[in-house]
């Protein structure tokens, strides 16, 4: 990946109730992280994201979760490595035939919220959804959050056969580890747009952020993950590309 590629979740509406602004976010990005049911969409929802997707010349990436609607799949559950492997290909596998449906293929695979959380402390969980890609196809990048050693995470993805993209956010605060700072907490979330974009353009540049603790951190990224879920968010995201495109 040559350049620092922005994605975004996408598709997170379900039925009547939206969620996101989609059209809006799509003409932006690079790639679009679809909800596969589990913690939100439905099937008409994700047909209709992968027609926008396709319309903007989006690669369009698997979103799979936790089930857990009612929670939008941000709540830990107790699930056992084979169900989370399970539960990963089940979701591909959905997504995989609107796509095929619509004369394209899922890119790449993005779990989301508290599955994405878990997997990057439990390297069970981690392994168990690296076989679920793997079985459904090993050519598929798997997404994941970039951290200050991505060593650990590398070498479970070699035993895999598993290729990486590592993620980093423009609008979220970083521990000294380069985990997210819980938004439970204060100064989780960064909402001025000077802000995010200036993050963004420090990650592009491989320049250092400062950590919640007050120390350096360096982190190595593939791509940038924007959120739109209002009209100050989509600004931003316009703003990011403008300033990522100034810096090639």
């Amino acid at each position: 990946m040559p350049k620092l590629l922005l994605n975004a979740d996408m598709g997170e509406s379900l039925g009547p109730w939206k969620m996101g602004m989609d059209e809006a976010v799509m003409p932006f990005v690079d790639l679009a992280n679809v909800a596969c049911g589990f913690h939100a969409a439905d099937p008409d929802t994700m047909r209709r994201t992968v027609r926008l997707a396709l319309k903007h010349k989006v690669n369009v990436g698997a979103h799979p979760a936790y089930p857990d609607l009612v929670g939008f799949g941000r709540r830990s559950l107790a699930c056992s490595p084979t169900e989370v492997e399970n539960m990963v290909l089940y979701q591909l596998g959905a997504l995989n035939a609107i796509c095929r449906a619509e004369g394209t293929q899922v890119h790449y695979v993005k779990p989301h919220g508290a599955l994405y959380n878990d997997m990057m402390r439990d390297h069970d969980r981690l392994a168990a959804v690296m076989r679920a890609v793997a079985a459904f196809d090993a050519g598929l990048p798997l997404m994941l959050m970039a951290t200050a050693d991505p060593r650990p995470a590398r070498e479970l993805a070699d035993q895999h056969g598993v290729t990486l993209w590592f993620e980093a956010f423009a609008d979220r605060a970083y521990d000294a580890d380069g985990f997210l700072v819980p938004r439970s907490q204060a100064g989780a979330v960064h909402h001025d747009a000077k802000v995010i974009v200036e993050q963004a353009r420090r990650i592009a540049q491989g320049e250092t952020l400062v950590a919640s603790d007050g120390s350096a951190l360096r982190l190595v990224a593939d791509t940038l993950c924007v959120h739109g879920d209002n009209p100050e968010s989509i600004a931003a995201i316009q703003a990011i590309r403008q300033a990522l495109e100034s810096l090639s």
